[in-house]
């Protein structure tokens, strides 16, 4: 179906700069996330029909659509976030190609190009309209897509009351993308018995099988001398934190990993001879593999430890997420639910592993199984992103699929 404030929603959204900053100890982390909620957000929400909105401490925005038929009995909620990752957000100008005719798309005179040859998934959206960036930013998304198409279903619900549909929760929330958007999710005011996070990529997405997740910190202390009277006495600190990175496994990192294959990634080295750093995430699927990746670095540590004169290198490691089929496997009723609508409205449901996270991965664990769909972005966190209209339409199309759902 064709919803005719959603491209127009879309490209409102994402011409604002959100971007999340993790070095902030605040929450949101940035003040155009708060500002975000409170000007666009909030009076949306409200124009569109939901009731009882809402901002809480915690950065998200809350609304509900109570149910219409009483013999639907449960509350739903759907999830997204504000902020977008790590790369320029400020003046995104997107591009709107119609009837996309399969070649090269310049990227504003940026430079750069979507071409088939590099994203061969281009060739799925040919005669679709596809929203682009300049070259010069991201687009965004992830997952103002998916804010737009949640915000498009309650709108469609509220003007056509004769769809019966249950409760509905909806929350928009901040900082996923540094990791720390779910930490102060208020699962009491949410009140629903399942949720989903609109936070996924191509069309029929369905994901509920994801990492498990570690972010590792090193410091590397060295000793400076002069490199001429080095031999016996020098301890370099960079040379440290390379033999570490050494001993990790060869094969064990992101562009050598697929599927259900964890890994070591390297995101951060810097220092000098005197004292060195690294930061690194860590991440796989099952339990013991997890376990076991966190016990080898602690044991690289402690071996290089016992080599040495002394404590040079200090390791501190914490968990950030954890798996959210634990969770939802106790009950596939928003896996069940989710996929035969997709299936009954001609959608192949795509249920893979996801080799990341979401919100929902917190929120599972919190107490409200929080799987997550598609919401249509490809070529995520960068120049190259882009989405389809129509995939964000039938994002929508799933979302009022659910929450009208009556088994």
């Amino acid at each position: 179906m064709t919803y005719p404030h959603l491209l127009e929603r879309f490209l409102t959204y994402v011409k604002v700069n959100t971007r999340s900053d993790e070095t902030s100890t605040t929450t949101p982390s940035t003040q155009s996330q708060v500002d975000f909620a409170h000007n666009v957000l909030l009076p949306e929400m409200k124009r569109v029909g939901l009731q009882d909105v809402h901002y809480l401490p915690n950065g998200f925005a809350i609304g509900t659509l109570p149910a219409n038929d009483t013999s639907l009995t449960r509350k739903i909620g759907f999830i997204a976030h504000m902020d977008t990752a790590d790369f320029n957000a400020e003046n995104v100008s997107p591009q709107v190609i119609e009837n996309y005719d399969g070649s090269t798309i310049a990227l504003g005179s940026s430079g750069y190009e979507l071409n088939p040859k590099d994203f061969p998934q281009l060739t799925n959206y040919h005669g679709q309209t596809l929203i682009t960036t300049d070259g010069t930013t991201l687009l965004g998304a992830d997952d103002k897509s998916g804010i737009a198409e949640i915000m498009t279903a309650i709108e469609f619900l509220v003007e056509n009351p004769d769809i019966k549909h249950c409760e509905i929760r909806v929350g928009f929330g901040p900082d996923e993308e540094i990791g720390v958007g779910a930490d102060k999710f208020d699962v009491e005011d949410f009140n629903v018995d399942f949720a989903y996070t609109v936070d996924g990529g191509p069309l029929g997405e369905l994901q509920y099988d994801t990492f498990s997740a570690a972010e590792a910190h090193l410091e590397f202390i060295g000793r400076n001398v002069h490199p001429g009277t080095a031999k016996g006495s020098m301890i370099n600190a960079l040379q440290l934190a390379i033999d570490f990175h050494n001993q990790l496994p060869a094969d064990d990192r992101p562009e050598l990993t697929e599927g259900h294959e964890g890994f070591f990634h390297l995101m951060k080295m810097e220092g000098t001879v005197d004292h060195a750093t690294s930061s690194y995430i860590i991440r796989d699927f099952e339990d013991q593999d997890f376990q076991n990746r966190k016990a080898l670095m602690q044991s690289i540590a402690d071996q290089m430890n016992a080599n040495l004169d002394t404590e040079r290198v200090v390791l501190n490691m914490h968990d950030q997420y954890y798996n959210m089929k634990k969770i939802i496997e106790k009950d596939m009723t928003p896996i069940n639910i989710a996929k035969a609508v997709m299936e009954t409205q001609g959608i192949e449901p795509l249920i893979e592993p996801v080799r990341g996270g979401t919100d929902g991965s917190k929120i599972s664990f919190m107490g409200i199984p929080t799987p997550n769909l598609f919401a249509g972005g490809e070529n995520m966190h960068g120049r190259f992103e882009f989405v389809s209209l129509q995939t964000m339409e039938k994002a929508v199309d799933v979302i009022i699929g659910i929450v009208s759902y009556n088994d």
